[in-house]
């Protein structure tokens, strides 16, 4: 085979003008296939062909200088993670950290996070996934690290964004009983406790923060934001006894976001007021085909009746709604953002020691933004990463500006099995778009970075608005304490 005129995403085009990966057999230029191992049918094995295309362009495809090949095994006791924090991570050549945060007055379970002011941040603004006696949100200065408590009273507080009018949305991974809230002005909020039963605030900033209950309840952690206000979510849940497992919504605001600058009250926020729609997939014979069996594909959103403050868990039972197995974190493909065009990609994590579903990453579109504020867009949803045994459990997902490729996190059972080369350290990753090929999926996926800590796991990682920075948190690490890294050095 000619492999010059043979696409790949673009790789075997390098391929072919790269003497180390590949050299003229014959007078048209073809690869020396001897090169490289057979797989069991005695054949040329192009899987690893391509892994290896990967790696030896791995600085014009990722931007550094060489992925790692395999995950860590080590695990750092708590003195040396104590005295030098950047002992619980190794990352791809070409990369480097530093850290912003790590002590006692942090959380322990620090997950998502997002920059503060966003034009010119000085802060992160942090979500603890602990419980409602922990700090739930806090805010830390990113020139020294100094850390304050904002709010205390949350459950599981995973998700936080900054949104297009000012504002930094919350939420709950609590089951069916999670909420999601909104602050403004949180450089200047401090001490507010929340009580999510009855759903009130307390303390001299308690006016800062307000309960969404129109976006219903569920187990928060993907929530993707747009300009308009419309905001995509999904329900960490896993399937039982045949019920579906998490779904995805879509929440449009009664009143869209116009674009006209920063809310001056949280009254004036689109999440105030709104309805829930929820994606159930399948148009064939008048929308009829959906249950198991249509998990990609084209769909409908269907709408969520009586939606303010429901249980929206229970509402994608009795509406049949597409389940997938346990949503995480999802994140707005921002090239498609700016030509006016709604698509995110989404991860659902799976359960790699008793069943080996390795899980996914898919991506939904939905049209323009006008069309997904109006709801006359199809939905359709279709793979981009299919888990392995290798990059499994994908939890936390983000879009690098510029360069435009994705970084995903493991959350692996691998940390706590045995044998089948088990125990090993979680993983961080950064798969490229996908290309003008015939398929959907992702052009191919490099390990940019490992844990040595098997207590510990990789969250709420996500990107400065020019790609440059990558902050990530080292969540219940074996300090105890929180640690929040910066990463860069991406060419």
């Amino acid at each position: 085979m000619n492999y010059k005129s043979s696409l790949v995403g673009g790789l075997l085009v390098a391929a072919a003008c790269s003497a180390p990966v590949a050299h003229a057999d014959d007078q048209r230029g073809g690869m020396d296939v001897a090169r490289f191992p057979a797989h069991q049918h005695g054949k040329m094995d192009f899987g690893q062909l391509r892994d290896r295309l990967l790696h030896s362009h791995s600085r014009q495809l990722f931007g550094v200088v060489r992925p790692l090949t395999e995950a860590s095994r080590e695990s750092v006791d708590a003195a040396t993670a104590e005295a030098n924090p950047l002992s619980m991570i190794t990352l791809a050549k070409g990369l480097r950290a530093r850290v912003v945060a790590s002590s006692t007055a942090l959380g322990a379970n620090i997950d998502m996070m997002t920059l503060w002011p966003a034009g010119h941040p000085t802060h992160l603004i942090v979500c603890n996934e602990q419980g409602p006696d922990q700090a739930g949100l806090q805010r830390v200065r990113l020139s020294d690290g100094q850390v304050e408590t904002i709010l205390t009273g949350t459950k599981s507080c995973d998700p936080a964004h900054t949104t297009p009018w000012g504002t930094v949305v919350f939420g709950e991974e609590a089951g069916a009983t999670g909420s999601i809230l909104e602050i403004i002005d949180p450089l200047h909020t401090t001490g507010v406790v929340y009580d999510r039963v009855a759903g009130t605030f307390s303390g001299p900033d308690a006016a800062h923060v307000a309960e969404r209950p129109a976006l219903g309840h569920l187990s928060f952690e993907g929530v993707v934001v747009y300009p308009n206000g419309v905001v995509y979510y999904g329900d960490e849940n896993r399937p039982y006894q045949g019920t579906g497992g998490g779904a995805y919504f879509k929440f449009v605001p009664d009143m869209p976001w116009n674009g006209s600058g920063p809310i001056a009250s949280l009254d004036q926020s689109p999440l105030a007021s709104g309805s829930v729609y929820g994606l159930r997939l399948g148009k064939r014979s008048g929308n009829t085909d959906y249950g198991q069996g249509s998990s990609t594909g084209r769909g409908t959103w269907v709408p969520v009746i009586n939606s303010y403050d429901a249980n929206l868990r229970a509402a994608a039972a009795d509406l049949q709604l597409t389940g997938y197995y346990r949503p995480e974190d999802g994140s707005a493909d921002e090239k498609a953002l700016a030509n006016g065009m709604v698509r995110f990609c989404a991860n659902n994590t799976g359960n790699e020691e008793d069943n080996r579903n390795w899980g996914e990453t898919i991506c939904v579109t939905d049209g323009s933004l006008a069309e997904a504020a109006a709801n006359t867009a199809t939905p359709e949803v279709q793979l981009f990463v299919v888990g392995t045994k290798d990059f499994s459990m994908m939890d936390n997902i983000a879009y690098q500006p510029g360069r435009g490729n994705w970084v995903m996190h493991e959350d692996r059972d691998a940390v706590g099995m045995t044998g089948e080369g088990y125990p090993f350290n979680d993983s961080v990753w950064m798969c490229l778009e996908d290309g003008a090929d015939v398929d959907t999926l992702s052009d191919g996926c490099v390990r940019i970075a490992t844990l040595n800590d098997l207590h510990a796991e990789s969250t709420g990682g996500f990107f400065d608005a020019e790609g440059k920075h990558y902050y990530l948190s080292v969540q219940h690490n074996v300090t105890g304490h929180g640690t929040i890294l910066d990463i860069t050095g991406w060419r």
